[in-house]
């Protein structure tokens, strides 16, 4: 293990020196060059709002955003950095591209295939802003074609940026934030915690546990330490805020024929967490990113970069936020005063509290009950866990001008190497734990469980260890005939070899593209892109299938009819359709193959012995194939008056083939081993609206932008047999949610004195019911409840989904609000800080249950000492609106006049304060914001300072 991470070490520092040595050589002659002079980049220049010149990154090539065919979309970092200093990559998509839900779901389908500097798969999370120069959605089917396989749901297309010919660069920008939790989980004190559980077992004709003298002594300041009320999300362990640091450095420069670009960062995430800051350090990482781009001769001209991060995450073995969840109040106190402890009364407590590992005076309480399995005592003595995460990439790109051989003839090859590398760094210590026995006031005795033993060595363990390459070639042509005619084609080859631990996978996703693009006089355009996609999942004689799509685009613009109305500067119509064979939604191998297991079960002869059995388990179909996404896309896009450009999408995205084991084409007693077919479909529609307007009024520049996108889904063929209608999924939308329609809660007169229920009432199958108790409908009039009764109750995911931006400058002020939601979508509660039963912790959740005497406006069902399946189970009673608005960024920003920055040798100079997370509008916006058992959700604040030198 300790070699295979010096081997990547070595490997970072070689790149490393390589690279800086180039370089420093290539900064050098920057100096002695006059041609850059009229190429430097100047910061804080605003963009207009559309440029012809643009220039778009659509996969494996880019071009002029005026020639882009298909539906895409794509920013720039660095034109909207100074007002909006987000540094993480899902954060700058979210509401700023259109057709995106979220960080990567486009529109609606999926998750997008990620793709970073050319390489699918590539994890974002790992990036800075500062970095990127380009982010680019590929949505429509003639978009992605060129993906093969992986790009079914579309992809969003990441370009790092590299070096300009200009003069040397140095940009620096540093971030402080202070990160304060949206809302903690609240649970009871030890007092109410026992009259509810008392409450809880009554309800279920139980005896109370706790008498009334012991609920009486756990009332507050009686004796905390004897009589407990733990609270582990209180601020005796939790910090009120924690802190978060971000400092990134580029530099750049260099000459035409040979250009540089570094970047480096390094990020610190504080932990929340209280106790023993030693071993709750929190997050560290570190970035590198460095490349060259230089001219080898006149035909060949290259670049070679790396990519490298070291994260550390070192945290306790456990921690309060997960543990809040399960630790009762009154179980016991965690940490004991050694003052309290009577060492007169009993001498031998002396020679206990002389051995005794003791934090802070306090030894580390428990029971035993608990034992050692203490939660405050193993985040204080239990050692360490150090999670390591370290990332390589290497590339490689040569382009080959190859205009000697045939005028407009090119030819590109990118290799690329990465490896990832997790594993985890612990020291695992034994501690010792302890029991008081209680005389008063005092503890007169302690009962020791455990051992306090140091690990005297760390200990390393691999969690994951993949390297991969990735290779991709193309052949380019691109010619103009006559004056009118161009002609553009691209012949694409793909592949990578995956090895996860010592698990090789070859030729996975490869695939070869073909596009063939045409233009007529600038504004008649025509695109057919396609592929070969190959498949290892799918049987040898169905691994291929050919992918076309067609794209069409007519610049209404450059017609004289239009020309000549001066309120239209640019107008676009564009339509495409076109088919993508996929193996996305395929998660296995083999699933087309028979399968036999052994043993499938015994059998007995009268010898008395067991025989084994060889049982099918699965059936051939060599006919498997792939998925389809049939698609049709029909826009437009449009500047108008140069002041407002609107984009418009309308698509139709129908999903057929989709892989399932069908049951309606088999007899019943195929079941056990019916084969895999192509059958479901799933059909995605809708519209995409993009509007963004500019404009200048006096010394104040105003910019608006609202992104809008609308899905409707449907399952159009689904296998199932359902024996009521109300059931079937077949019509219904893909993200359907079925469940129990509740009817209120079960009142006294529901029942009969002998407590069944009356006549005329469903009896439930999910167990006895009793007042307070949920009740449901009866769907099928069967006098039963049970899953039969279950109908179509809402739908997941929210079709509407929208964003707005609003940014405002006045000579060095400029103020910033990024607004996201999402509308019509429904959620369902399942965690047990609201489905409290058996011998769960009460969150104040409870405070609200059903009573006899609350009865009329009780919120929630009953309390119950037993596992209660009739309360807790999908039902629109735990059904909730999951809707939502919320300011998702606030920046306010400062540049220093060129006058200031020339004073102190800057080229520009800003400060910033923003916010994230600031205001959220929903109808249960308790629910939305409240996470259980994990991390809370935090709003930021954060002074930010960027310069250029």
């Amino acid at each position: 293990m300790k070699k295979t991470h010096s081997n990547i070490n070595l490997l970072i520092a070689g790149l490393l020196t390589f690279t800086f040595g180039l370089n420093l050589a290539h900064a050098q002659t920057i100096k002695d060059n006059e041609e850059i002079v009229n190429d430097t980049i100047v910061e804080n220049q605003d963009s207009d709002i559309y440029n012809e010149n643009d220039y778009v990154n659509i996969g494996f090539k880019t071009i002029k955003k005026t020639e882009v065919v298909g539906a895409v979309s794509s920013i720039k970092p660095d034109e909207f950095s100074h007002q909006d200093n987000s540094q993480w990559v899902r954060s700058a998509i979210e509401g700023k591209i259109l057709g995106v839900r979220g960080s990567d779901n486009i529109r609606g389908i999926g998750n997008a295939l990620l793709v970073v500097d050319g390489i699918p798969g590539r994890n974002i999370d790992h990036l800075n802003m500062d970095e990127i120069e380009q982010i680019t959605v590929l949505k429509d089917a003639n978009a992605i074609a060129l993906y093969g396989t992986q790009g079914r749901n579309g992809a969003i297309i990441i370009t790092t940026k590299s070096g300009k010919a200009s003069e040397k660069t140095a940009k620096i920008t540093i971030n402080q934030s202070i990160r304060k939790p949206i809302a903690l989980p609240q649970y009871v004190g030890s007092v109410e915690y026992m009259q509810l559980f008392n409450e809880a077992r009554a309800n279920d004709g139980l005896a109370p546990v706790y008498s009334a003298e012991d609920i009486e002594n756990y009332r507050p300041d009686i004796n905390p330490y004897k009589y407990s009320d733990v609270d582990l999300y209180s601020n005796e362990y939790l910090k009120k805020y924690n802190q978060s640091t971000d400092v990134i450095a580029q530099f750049s420069g260099g000459i035409s024929d040979a250009r540089y670009y570094v970047n480096m960062g390094w990020n610190a995430d504080g932990s929340l967490e209280k106790l023993n800051p030693e071993a709750n350090r929190g997050v560290n990482r570190f970035n590198f990113r460095g490349n060259i781009n230089f001219r080898v001769n006149k035909f060949i001209k290259s670049s070679v970069g790396v990519f490298s991060v070291v994260n550390t995450n070192r945290v306790a073995h456990v921690n309060a936020i997960n543990q809040g969840e399960q630790f009762k109040p009154n179980g016991y106190a965690p940490l004991i005063p050694v003052y309290l402890v009577d060492s007169l009364v009993n001498p031998e407590l002396a020679g206990q509290l002389i051995a005794a590992n003791t934090f802070e005076d306090y030894l580390l309480g428990s029971t035993q009950a608990y034992n050692t399995n203490a939660p405050v005592a193993n985040i204080l003595g239990g050692g360490y866990r150090k999670y390591m995460f370290r990332t390589t990439q290497f590339n490689n790109n040569i382009d080959f001008d190859l205009g000697g051989l045939l005028k407009g003839l090119s030819a590109q090859t990118y290799l690329s190497f990465d490896f990832y590398d997790a594993y985890t760094i612990s020291i695992n210590n034994d501690y010792a734990v302890y029991e008081p026995t209680w005389e008063g006031n005092k503890i007169i005795a302690l009962q020791k469980f455990g051992v306090d033993q140091k690990d005297l060595s760390e200990n390393v363990s691999t969690r994951d260890f993949i390297s991969r390459y990735g290779f991709y070639g193309l052949l380019n042509y691109s010619g103009t005939f006559g004056e009118d005619h161009n002609l553009n084609t691209s012949l694409i080859g793909y592949t990578n070899s995956t090895m996860f631990l010592n698990n090789s996978q070859k030729d996975k996703n490869s695939h070869l593209g073909l596009q063939v693009s045409y233009m007529f006089q600038d504004k008649l355009l025509a695109d057919f892109s396609s592929a070969y996609v190959y498949s290892i999942k799918l049987p040898e004689n169905n691994r291929g299938a050919f992918s076309p799509t067609l794209g069409l685009a007519y610049v209404l613009s450059e017609e004289i009819f239009i020309e000549n109305i001066s309120q239209i500067d640019y107008l676009k119509l564009r339509a495409s359709t076109g088919i993508v064979n996929s193996d996305l939604s395929i998660t296995d191998y083999f699933i087309y193959e028979q399968i036999y297991q052994n043993p499938g079960g015994y059998f007995n002869w009268a010898d008395q012995y067991n025989n084994k059995i060889t049982q099918l388990v699965q059936g051939a179909n060599p006919e498997l194939s792939f998925e389809k996404r049939k698609d049709i896309n029909l826009g437009f896009e449009a500047l108008i008056m140069n002041q407002l450009w609107v984009e418009f999408n309308a698509f139709n995205s129908h999903i057929v083939d989709i892989v399932t084991a069908p049951t309606t084409q088999y007899p019943s007693f195929y079941d056990n081993f019916k084969p895999y077919d192509n059958y479901n479909a799933e059909k995605f529609q809708g519209f995409e609206l993009g509007i963004n307007y500019k404009r200048k009024i006096g010394s104040i520049d105003i910019s608006v932008g609202s992104n809008i996108l609308y899905t409707k889904t449907e399952r159009t063929v689904f296998d199932e047999v359902n024996l009521y209608e109300y059931q079937n999924k077949e019509g219904k939308p893909v993200d359907a949610i079925f469940g129990l329609e509740d009817d209120g809660f079960y009142s006294t007169s529901d029942f009969n004195p002998d407590g069944t229920l009356s006549s005329g009432q469903p009896k439930p199958s999910f167990g006895d019911s009793r007042p307070g108790d949920i009740k449901y409908i009866d769907q099928n009039n069967d006098n039963i409840i049970d899953d039969d009764d279950k109908i179509m109750i809402g739908k997941w995911n929210n079709p509407w989904t929208y964003s707005f931006n609003i940014n405002v400058g006045y000579k060095g002020f400029n103020l910033f609000v990024l607004g996201v939601g999402q509308y019509g979508g429904n959620s369902n509660i399942t965690n047990n800080y609201y489905w409290i039963d058996g011998n769960d912790k009460y969150s104040v959740i409870a405070k609200e249950r059903w009573t006899p005497e609350t009865a009329e406006q009780a919120k929630y069902p009953r309390l119950s000492a037993s596992n209660n399946s009739n309360n807790y189970r999908t039902s629109t009673f735990w059904m909730y609106n999951n809707s939502f608005f919320k300011i998702a960024r606030t920046q306010l920003s400062y540049s220093f006049s060129k006058r200031i920055c020339d004073k102190i040798r800057m080229k520009n100079l800003s400060i910033n304060i923003s916010a994230t997370n600031l205001l959220e509008l929903a109808e249960n916006v308790e629910i939305r914001q409240l996470n259980i058992g994990s991390s809370p959700q935090y709003r930021s604040f954060t002074v930010g300072l960027r310069t250029t030198l």
